[in-house]
């Protein structure tokens, strides 16, 4: 498998990943975050390869997490997984008390081994059905 290193990225280097995974039907801009210049990334690099992303966002005492994504040929190999646990670090850290995110329904199990919890109810949004999870820091 090689050296397995997160690091710290730009917004720019998410995208990539974010379009070929999340929304390849839709025009690369579509994955562009207006706040993406005021967030925090990560991104997996396995042997120096960039293979996953995530993109974190503080207001206040509660941060956001969006665009957690992982390339198809390095999905399942607990690449997401490292990245929610350095998020969750990173976010306790910084001295946030809440950390969320806006899931889609069918990835909820996974937050759950984390600590999230549904907060709200689920919501239609571009075909995808989502729902507010959150974790207590």
């Amino acid at each position: 498998m090689g050296d397995i290193e997160i690091k710290e990225i730009t917004g720019k280097e998410t995208q990539y990943i974010r379009h070929i995974v999340m929304w390849p039907d839709q025009s690369p801009e579509f994955v562009v975050l207006p706040e993406d210049d005021f967030g925090t990334h990560f991104g997996v690099f396995a042997s120096d390869k960039l293979v996953a992303v995530i993109s974190l966002f503080f207001e206040g005492e509660a941060c956001q997490f969006r665009k957690l994504a992982t390339m198809f040929d390095a999905q399942n190999k607990g690449y997401a997984s490292m990245l929610i646990q350095h998020t969750i670090d990173f976010a306790k850290i910084k001295g946030a008390r809440i950390l969320w995110c806006n899931a889609r329904m069918e990835k909820t199990s996974f937050y759950q081994k984390f600590g999230f919890e549904n907060s709200g109810l689920p919501f239609e949004k571009h075909g995808q059905v989502y729902i507010r999870m959150e974790t207590l820091l």
